[in-house]
């Protein structure tokens, strides 16, 4: 059987991939969701001319030849206006945020006076609007200010909520169901036989899947029969994406592909020209994407990098990222096979500024310390010659 390439792969997946409905959420429940349409301000902002300096509101005309005494006739503090006008002679002590009172036309910073009761003088002159924002000078009411596709984060959370917005239009979460599968997997803190290891993979993907805007549904370890797995694969019903984890290959032992077919999966591909990851499976379930990877821990997250993430950016509306950048090979790599390899690497800067990568010299896909040691990869495509030090390879970042 033929190996799917991987761009042939990613294709497919994301060729059956929809875009998630909108659901409306409070402004405290938005962070990192994806805007599902444009926003529009609701006021402007400042909603008033307002004072950026405390000191005095003044007319400009009157202090043009300072030094000169004008009488204080009130005050502005933020959040409380001064009822009445400025008029020649006279001026008002006003605080920051405060509403320019009627009448003035600038401000003089406290410094610049010096104050004897009713009665101040201002040291020196200041053009008209010093010191003076401006209604709407940040933003108008009815301007977009935030765009669909947009992960909403701090400073985009307090935009909106500076546009008086108390809810927010967001994309619906992926819902992504977890299945690892193996009589050899046994629970962290649990007492694993000498034949057993730990479950580390659902964990790793549960955090990915939020990482990338999902909400992960971890369906516990299934075990090696198939009534466990049609019970767990029945469990899925209802998510967007199953992702199994383990047994999807056609082993005496690896049920979860015949288990998947019986209960109406259609095989879009399996099997892909990949390393580490080779053991891939896709297919529709319904309409449930089903996404098999691998059991070895560094494959399967290598794989969901690859394959899930952006299954998981177009269900939420967000343009393709994943686009690989060049950097400088710091130690030489072999010739490839017909296998496109991501190898485990680390980025650094030199004293040029250009991007160097060095690869870690094993890339056991056991190796979950290499994973976490890693920053990057390095995209080897099929049959790649032999790269010398200093050659320029393709680099995808691993930035979860």
């Amino acid at each position: 059987m033929a190996l799917t390439p991987v761009k042939s792969a990613r294709d497919a997946i994301l060729k059956a991939a929809r875009t998630l409905p909108a659901e409306v959420v409070l402004l405290e429940k938005a962070q990192s969701r994806v805007l599902a349409r444009d926003v529009k301000s609701k006021r402007n902002q400042p909603p008033f001319h307002a004072s950026a300096m405390d000191g005095y509101a003044v007319r400009a005309a009157d202090v043009a030849n300072a030094p000169v005494k004008l009488r204080v006739i009130g005050e502005a503090p933020a959040g409380q206006a001064f009822g009445g006008a400025v008029k020649p002679g006279q001026a008002v002590r006003i605080f920051t945020g405060a509403p320019l009172p009627r009448g003035s036309d600038t401000i003089v910073i406290q410094e610049n006076c010096n104050r004897d009761d009713d009665m101040v003088t201002v040291l020196h002159p200041e053009p008209k609007g010093r010191y003076v924002r401006a209604k709407g000078l940040d933003f108008k009411s009815g301007q977009t200010l935030l765009t669909a596709g947009t992960r909403l984060g701090s400073r985009q959370l307090g935009l909106a909520a500076a546009m008086n917005l108390a809810n927010l239009p967001v994309r619906q979460r992926p819902r992504v169901a977890i299945m690892p599968t193996g009589d050899e997997l046994v629970a962290p803190g649990g007492k694993p036989r000498g034949d057993q290891i730990i479950s580390s993979n659902n964990f790793a993907l549960a955090a990915f899947v939020r990482h990338c805007g999902g909400d992960p549904l971890d369906l516990g370890i299934v075990g090696d029969d198939h009534r466990s797995l049609a019970r767990a694969i029945k469990k899925a019903q209802g998510c967007d994406i199953l992702v199994t984890l383990g047994g999807a290959s056609v082993g005496d032992h690896d049920l979860v592909q015949d288990a998947l077919k019986k209960a109406g999966l259609k095989l879009n591909f399996y099997r892909i020209a990949m390393r580490p990851g080779k053991p891939l499976m896709y297919g529709k379930l319904k309409s449930m994407h089903v996404l098999g990877l691998p059991g070895n821990p560094v494959s399967s997250i290598i794989c969901a990098r690859i394959f899930l993430k952006p299954l998981i950016d177009k269900m939420l509306g967000l343009d393709d990222s994943d686009v690989p950048f060049t950097a400088r090979l710091v130690t030489p790599l072999d010739a490839n096979d017909q296998r496109q390899d991501y190898l485990r690497a680390v980025l650094t800067h030199g004293a040029d500024g250009i991007p160097s990568v060095t690869a870690f010299s094993r890339q056991d896909s056991s190796m979950l310390t290499t994973l976490n040691q890693a920053n990057c990869l390095i995209i080897r495509p099929p049959f790649a010659k032999a790269a010398r030090k200093g050659a320029r390879v393709n680099v995808l970042m691993l930035d979860f």
